[in-house]
């Protein structure tokens, strides 16, 4: 296989960040982008340079030539446009939530199975370099035996009351919101770093903002504040909204083998950006992670003084290596392992691999399906006040 011609749907936040990643693999040709309508879908087409457009999703899923197809739409779509996708015969990568619960993803993953399309999920924290590095660490043995697991992973765009998106709507982004939407991130990415899968969990949710003022000019996650929309306008530019999902939660987690863990999410801590953090406490040696500082892993030591290992390829195991791709001292960040996990996709698909006999080395529906399995299992126990098997869940 040659060049692999590939459909994007959804133009907001995320669709243009796939858009970049893929075009920095060289193989790899975005040639179509569907929209909510046939207006905006033609306004991104041009803002990203892409050849063809639909207002559409089916549109786009009816060109033979594109092999595989992006879902960054809002959570509420997920289920129906990768079911749509795979009828029509096309690998699938899909944004996280893979779907609104775990019913949805269910059928999606026996969809995806009996279907032979390769399929993905967006959960790309896992495709950074240095937690490509810990992952083999601790496959070695040189952490120990972990017994425990913490962490946490904070925002601040929703801070204040004017602070709006389509996220806090339950309709579109589900019953869930910070654990569904940042929770998901930071249980994937322990599982795989540290090969624990996470078997019961005990939540507690908060809404500390019940009332927010919903800006009645559209805004974009991320792009424009509520106040800078309604600071342009000469009139009264908010209406009240109720909100029905939390802001933040705290977790304790049981994992398979009977190690412990917890973390907390918040969508509410002012000056943390995007701070996926935690720390793995082994018999031998614990390890330290944050995203926002994601070239440093600090190793801890009960005997000798603590180190910071600084990515760089001349310093990192055999297995981990691929996933860098510069010099160490040259900084690789978040689009760089949005890149990897799309790397790591479409080299699957250009070798011609077998997804049901061939290991994927990214994120696949199994990991969508166990993710909502376990974000189900969360708000359960918030619901309930009780520990929540993840074996509960379909």
């Amino acid at each position: 296989m040659d060049t692999i011609k590939i459909g994007i749907v959804g133009g907001g936040f995320i669709g243009p960040a796939h858009v970049e990643a893929v075009r920095r693999l060289g193989f790899v040709e975005v040639k179509a982008i569907a929209g909510s309508c046939e207006e905006r879908a033609e306004q991104k087409a041009a803002e990203l340079g892409i050849p063809d457009y639909y207002g559409d999703y089916r549109e786009l899923l009816r060109d033979p030539e594109i092999v595989a197809v992006h879902n960054c739409t809002p959570n509420d779509l997920h289920f129906e446009i990768n079911r749509a996708i795979m009828l029509a015969g096309k690998h699938v990568l899909s944004e996280k939530p893979l779907a609104l619960n775990s019913r949805e993803s269910g059928e999606l993953l026996r969809l995806a199975r009996s279907s032979g399309i390769v399929h993905g999920v967006n959960f790309n924290y896992r495709q950074f370099p240095i937690l490509q590095q810990l992952s083999a660490m601790v496959e070695r043995g040189e952490l120990g035996d972990i017994h425990l697991i913490q962490g946490s992973y904070l925002q601040d765009w929703l801070l204040y009351d004017t602070d709006y998106s389509w996220r806090l709507d339950p309709k579109i982004g589900g019953a869930t919101r910070a654990v569904a939407d940042i929770g998901s991130h930071w249980c994937d990415t322990v599982q795989y770093v540290s090969g624990k899968r996470i078997s019961e969990v005990c939540a507690d949710f908060s809404t500390v903002i019940p009332v927010r003022r919903k800006a009645l000019q559209r805004v974009t996650t991320f792009e424009t504040s509520a106040a800078e929309v309604a600071a342009g306008s000469e009139t009264d530019a908010y209406e009240d909204y109720e909100v029905e999902t939390e802001d933040t939660a705290s977790v304790l987690i049981r994992f398979e083998d009977g190690s412990k863990g917890s973390f907390t999410v918040s969508q509410v801590s002012a000056g943390r950006k995007n701070k996926l953090s935690f720390e793995l406490s082994g018999s031998r040696q614990s390890a330290f992670w944050n995203q926002e500082e994601p070239q440093k892993l600090w190793i801890g030591h009960r005997d000798k003084p603590n180190e910071v290992l600084l990515a760089d390829p001349s310093l990192f195991a055999e297995e981990a290596r691929g996933s860098i791709h510069l010099p160490g001292g040259h900084n690789e960040g978040w689009p760089d392992a949005l890149k990897n996990n799309m790397l790591q996709f479409y080299t699957f698909i250009r070798e011609g691999r077998d997804p049901a006999s061939d290991a994927m080395p990214f994120a696949t529906f199994e990991d969508g399906h166990r993710s909502m399995r376990i974000v189900d299992a969360i708000l359960s126990s918030h619901q309930e006040g009780r520990w929540v098997k993840v074996s509960e869940l379909l």
